[in-house]
């Protein structure tokens, strides 16, 4: 197994830096960066996503989505899935939408029993799926970086606590892993942060992955991370494969940059059904706890 990456141990300071910054586009246009989405912050010109994360929020509490205002069908998770932004330039300057961009909804990645990821129908705890595709063009003997970012909405919480003990378990069980017909990840180290028992993410639960890729045809192996996290029901997920010829400072920015992207969608599905949801839902007489994360029913 290699060793844990400096630049995604790093990243587990950025997911909570990303969650308490107090602008949600204070990096520069020109050298690509920026700072992740802000819990209390306020303003018309918030950048990516900016209705996410103008919420005047306590930042002591993640981001999340109340089960009781989660998609309930198939047909209302796909329009839920289908309808949060996906900016390319969450993820950084010179970003761009990749072919194929999207998914089919109704299908889901599953490792099986040998290591090798296999697209199959969602079983009866998913309500839907979907992927989209990004990518940085490599420039300069530099090569491509590639992010999938994925929304899955499942039936309960208590589904969606299942499925992040079962991507935890997987780096232990395969870490070694096919990714298709041409790339494969070796030295998969895992690290879940639930946001009650440390502070190093902005979610209910936040998992971090970390190997290296290897790529039929190409010399040496280059960096791969993976970020998961769980808002009640609800979990997004994104990788990185950050292309040949980009130095360890390039590839910690770009690391830092991704989990940055995942959580501007964490912060625009907070606002749809999170703390803020909600605290209006109370306001209103409907006061409720089912989005204090304990395990829903079906």
């Amino acid at each position: 197994m290699t060793e844990w990456r400096p630049v995604v141990a790093a990243v587990a300071g950025t997911l909570l830096l990303a969650g308490c910054t107090s602008g949600a586009d204070g990096g520069s246009a020109g050298d690509g960066t920026t700072t992740g989405p802000a819990r209390s912050t306020s303003g018309a010109d918030a950048g990516p996503s900016a209705s996410a994360v103008a919420e005047d929020e306590d930042e002591d509490e993640p981001y999340t989505m109340a089960e009781e205002l989660a998609p309930r069908t198939r047909s209302e998770a796909v329009a839920f899935v289908r309808g949060l932004t996906a900016r390319a330039d969450n993820f950084g300057s010179g970003f761009r939408k990749a072919q194929p961009y999207e998914s089919d909804p109704a299908e889901w990645a599953v490792l099986d029993e040998d290591c090798v990821w296999q697209r199959q129908s969602l079983p009866g705890t998913v309500l839907a799926s979907l992927t989209r595709r990004f990518m940085l063009p490599g420039s300069g003997g530099k090569g491509p970086v590639q992010v999938s970012l994925t929304v899955t909405v499942h039936k309960d919480t208590t589904a969606a606590r299942r499925d992040m003990a079962v991507s935890l378990e997987e780096a232990l069980r395969c870490p070694n892993q096919r990714l298709n017909a041409t790339e494969h990840v070796r030295g998969l180290y895992s690290r879940a942060d639930p946001f009650s028992e440390a502070r190093n993410g902005v979610t209910d639960d936040d998992l971090i992955e970390s190997g290296e890729l290897l790529v039929d045809g190409t010399k040496g192996a280059l960096p791969f991370d993976w970020f998961k996290y769980r808002l009640g029901p609800v979990t997004v997920a994104a990788t990185d494969r950050i292309g040949a010829g980009h130095v360890d400072e390039e590839t910690s920015r770009i690391a830092s940059q991704v989990a940055q992207g995942v959580a501007y969608t964490a912060a625009e599905i907070d606002s749809i059904g999170g703390n803020s949801a909600r605290d209006d839902a109370d306001t209103d007489g409907k006061g409720s706890t089912a989005g204090d994360d304990t395990e829903g029913s079906r």
